[in-house]
């Protein structure tokens, strides 16, 4: 069974830090890029990093750029994210995603991922 499951959320005040983990399992995922998207209540699902299948290049969201930064560990089938100063306005349910690509750049389109994890509330505090 194909699965992404996301750990690592909670309550933190602005200015602190939290990393995020998604383990993958069910498949073989080295061409797979490997994302991490948002959304906030009331909102659509917006985009937040990316890493691509070799794990080498990176995309970020611009609110998000010097902030957060997205890692992953091929040996543990896992991709991270590591979040640091974070603002009362980064409060959502953060996702993992999956889609097929041997692109350098990974997508920054949260519509072009296809395999989904269930969530992980980060709620930050002013």
């Amino acid at each position: 069974q194909v699965q992404l499951v996301e750990s690592g959320g909670g309550l933190v005040q602005a200015g602190g830090s939290l990393r995020l983990s998604c383990v993958a399992s069910g498949r073989t995922w080295s061409s797979y890029s490997l994302a991490w998207i948002r959304q906030a209540p009331g909102e659509e699902r917006e985009f937040v990093a990316a890493v691509n299948w070799r794990g080498r290049n990176t995309n970020y969201a611009d609110y998000v750029k010097g902030r957060f930064t997205i890692s992953r560990d091929y040996a543990k089938n896992t991709v991270y994210l590591q979040m640091n100063s974070l603002k009362p306005e980064d409060t959502a349910v953060y996702y993992c995603a999956a889609r097929v690509s041997l692109s350098y750049t990974p997508s920054n389109n949260a519509a072009e991922y296809d395999l989904w994890g269930q969530g992980t509330q980060v709620t930050v505090s002013s």
